[in-house]
């Protein structure tokens, strides 16, 4: 630990620690538009300029001591930056002397030589450090008479980010991460002086599945993304943390809606699961929620009944048939919560283990956030007791069942045909379906039930690393759809067994009660980080061949 004085306090931080992260931990923010905690320092922007002094030293070359017992500090006469300095034993800053004001000023006055007043029309708007900064450090009125220097707007740097050069600021942000996150040095700085700016290197594009990462990082708006431009004002947006469910990683993610509609959706900072990153393919993979063709009415034969209806004829459905004829394709992208009920209605209906499981994803994974399994949960999945002990191996038998005719009834989550059966196999059967979209065994239904799709929703979630995540619900289900849960439930009931389960908060109790997993823990207690599992042997192998 290194003695550091900062604005005439003295605290103590580790060794190798940035100056300006110091200076942040003291409670004591330093304006920045290069510096990234994520991304190497270049210090190329100014805007943390401080003033730096270290301990006078004696004909001894020891420290100078005061009569406080502390170092004198002798001060350096020229600011320094603070985003490529560490600290030092003794060092000294000043991070709002007069000194410090006036380059703020002065760096901010630069900043806005060339810039365009178009804040009104600015995506960035309400998002904008330079917006931020300009209030905060820059002067009310600009000195600068000759004209201004127009570079060109609305460059599409590639499908997904859109590039309005005269805002830029030169942080080089975007260069540095493409670079050394994305593993694609594709961006690069073009020409001199006030006409430098950002451009793809010849015969490229921005194209990389981490474009938008950009966007997020860019402190002005310069970088956009093509799909949220012009879309919607970011203060209107009602913002929920919640989990994205593509693959197994289960990023961190804040969802931007408005009046039930979803705008975009950004990454949201967790060291422990995805840094403060999102693939691009993730983070537009939302608009289907709202797709016209959504389920939501309950369906018999394809005719609209109601709830009460639907789950008395799939309840009698169940109750014609033996336990032996019956199985269930479950989903690794359901939550706990709904993997648990779906168990408690197999046990209701002696649905032996082999005659149910889940729909396996895999995918080649990209070495940076997306991994081999593309499925949310498949360690719940496996934890819970509803995924075979390598997910999808019953699938096989499942498919042969209903080819001989052995199986008569077929409780899907999934869509039956990516399970090894064909449209006209599952023809000749009782198809229980719980969906959200149209698809081959949707159309095949003896009884459609409409669920909520993962942002109506809530629930938890454990991520191939074993954390324990909560989703939480940004948007309504349209109409008279409702959570799997709610719908597992009625089942449950209608068979003859509990209707105790009142909310999610209760199944989950229900659940830690049974799985020692997840004693002591409530969805409230996950938090919005998540915590930890400690996993048993067998789901932590299970967890191993997912990565």
């Amino acid at each position: 630990m290194l003695n550091v004085q900062i604005d005439g306090v003295w605290l103590q931080f580790p060794k190798g620690t940035r100056l300006i992260e110091a200076c942040s931990q003291a409670q004591k923010f330093i304006p920045r538009y290069c510096y990234h905690p994520k991304l190497t320092a270049p210090g190329n922007c100014r805007m943390c300029l401080i003033e730096l002094g270290m301990p006078k030293m004696g004909p001894d070359r020891k420290p100078v001591v005061g009569p406080d017992g502390k170092p004198e500090i002798g001060w350096i006469p020229r600011p320094q930056i603070s985003c490529a300095q560490d600290v030092a034993e003794g060092m000294a800053v000043r991070t709002d002397s007069p000194m410090v004001q006036e380059c703020r000023q002065g760096v901010m006055e630069f900043l806005l030589i060339n810039h365009p007043l178009d804040c009104p029309i600015c995506d960035q708007a309400g998002e904008c450090r330079l917006q931020e900064f300009s209030v905060e450090y820059g002067n009310s009125s600009s000195r600068f008479l000759e004209r201004k220097v127009k570079k060109p707007k609305n460059i599409e740097l590639g499908p997904r980010v859109t590039l309005d050069a005269e805002r830029c600021v030169l942080c080089s942000r975007c260069i540095r991460f493409m670079k050394e996150v994305a593993n694609d040095d594709v961006l690069g700085f073009v020409d001199r002086g006030s006409f430098s700016t950002i451009a793809c290197h010849p015969e490229r594009v921005l194209d990389s599945n981490y474009s938008l990462n950009t966007v997020d990082i860019c402190p002005v708006g310069a970088l956009t993304s093509s799909d949220f431009r012009f879309k919607m004002r970011v203060w209107f947006l009602k913002e929920t943390k919640t989990i994205d469910v593509n693959d197994g990683l289960g990023s961190n993610i804040t969802v931007g809606s408005r009046e039930n509609v979803i705008y975009r959706i950004t990454p949201r900072e967790n060291n422990d699961v995805n840094g403060v990153w999102l693939p691009d393919s993730h983070r537009l993979n939302f608009k289907y929620v709202g797709a016209s063709n959504r389920f939501k009415l309950p369906q018999i034969k394809a005719q609209p009944v109601d709830w009460r209806t639907a789950i008395a004829v799939a309840a009698e459905i169940l109750k014609a048939h033996s336990s032996e004829s019956i199985a269930m394709i479950a989903s690794a992208r359901m939550t706990n919560e709904e993997l648990f009920v779906a168990r408690l209605l197999a046990h209701q209906l002696n649905i032996a283990p082999e005659r149910l499981d889940v729909l396996p994803r895999t995918g080649e994974p990209d070495g940076i956030l997306i991994p081999a399994d593309r499925n949310s949960n498949t360690t719940g999945a496996k934890l819970l007791g509803v995924s075979a002990s390598e997910p999808g191996s019953h699938l096989p038998g499942i498919a042969q069942g209903v080819r001989s005719g052995a199986i008569k009834v077929l409780i899907c989550f999934e869509d039956a045909t990516k399970c090894g059966m064909t449209a006209e196999e599952l023809s000749k059967i009782a198809l229980i379906v719980i969906d959200i979209l149209p698809n081959a065994t949707s159309a095949l239904a003896s009884v459609l039930l409409p669920s909520s799709a993962w942002v109506e929703k809530r629930g938890s979630l454990i991520n191939i690393n074993g954390r324990l995540q909560r989703i939480n619900r940004a948007v309504q289900p349209p109409d008279q759809a409702r959570d799997d849960w709610e719908i597992l439930r009625d089942l449950l009931t209608a068979l003859g067994g509990t209707n105790s389960l009142n909310s999610i908060e209760e199944v989950f109790k229900l659940m830690a009660g049974e799985h020692a997993e997840f004693a002591g823990l409530s969805l409230s207690k996950i938090g919005d980080l998540g915590v930890p599992l400690s996993l048993t042997p067998a789901t932590a192998t299970l967890q191993e061949a997912a990565n």
